[in-house]
């Protein structure tokens, strides 16, 4: 194994419990109880496990059931939308390459989703929302109305929206405007500046910060975290990916979720105590545990 791919270090442990508000176990080396176990060794002893797709959902809700510290939300990626309904030729998903379905595919797939959705370990839906980088005008359609579809299904079940947001804040601000967010929304690996962010705290909206916010060039999102109320900040680490520096490019994990709350402390220039405190209690009331 090179250096480049071995997991990074344990960092020292957190002296207050958090919660890593969101994270793909599905995508990560090891057993879930491994990962668990070394996150709980940290501190860092509640996952939210996220899904991308049905047969993801599925697992999420699965391993949610099967462990107490684990909660699910489940839903079909923005990415996942125009696959369903366009095809994906190239297989680029991990589903391989599939025929385009049309909207009836795209219906019987928010259908699993909105099954999944009722169940009582099930805390979220999402991720959800809108991905103008990896999808082009041709899947914006089928991307904006699975969008719409995961908010009614949120808001009927009484669940946790949870979003993801790429180079489309306007429109992903616009749909949750025209259709009404749920009562808990909260945006996935926040990407957007300060301004945003006091759009987003006008609204009760959650934002939810990962490793990248300890990148160079990631100034905006530092300052994002400098003027959003204390009381609607989360913390994440969509592991495997955004491994926070000095580890980035190495595989991601939840145990890493120590670094992040230690940088995003030294921004909000409280001790990490206070911090790690604010997080935990923030999580469990944006997802209702």
């Amino acid at each position: 194994m090179s250096a480049k791919d071995a997991p990074p270090p344990l960092p020292e442990p957190l002296l207050v419990e958090v919660a890593d508000s969101h994270t793909h176990l599905d995508m990560q080396s090891g057993t879930v109880e491994e990962a668990l176990t070394k996150a709980a060794a940290v501190g860092v002893t509640t996952v939210v496990q996220v899904g991308c797709d049905v047969k993801g959902s599925r697992w999420a809700a699965e391993t949610a059931a099967a462990h107490a510290h684990v909660h699910a939300a489940v839903a079909l990626h923005p990415n996942e939308a125009p696959r369903i309904v366009l095809g994906d030729p190239d297989g680029w998903s991990r589903q391989g390459a599939r025929g385009a379905g049309g909207d009836a595919a795209l219906d019987d797939a928010l259908a699993e989703i909105d099954a999944l959705a009722a169940l009582p370990y099930v805390l979220g839906v999402g991720e959800t929302g809108l991905d103008f980088f990896r999808t082009g005008p041709e899947g914006m359609a089928a991307q904006e109305r699975s969008f719409r579809a995961h908010i009614e299904i949120a808001k009927r079940h009484g669940k946790t929206l949870v979003i993801h947001d790429r180079e489309a804040h306007a429109d992903v601000l616009r749909v949750l405007d025209e259709e009404g967010a749920p009562d808990r929304t909260v945006f996935h690996c926040y990407s957007g500046d300060a301004a945003m962010a006091e759009i987003c705290a006008a609204k009760g909206y959650y934002m939810s910060f990962a490793g990248n916010m300890t990148f160079k060039n990631a100034q905006p999102l530092r300052d994002a975290l400098a003027v959003a109320p204390l009381d609607r900040v989360l913390v994440e680490t969509d592991a495997p990916f955004l491994t926070p520096a000095p580890f980035r490019g190495r595989p991601n994990a939840p145990y890493l979720i120590p670094v992040t709350v230690r940088a995003m402390a030294a921004v909000r220039g409280i001790d990490e105590n206070a911090m790690a405190e604010a997080l935990a209690v923030n999580t469990a009331r944006a997802f209702d545990y």
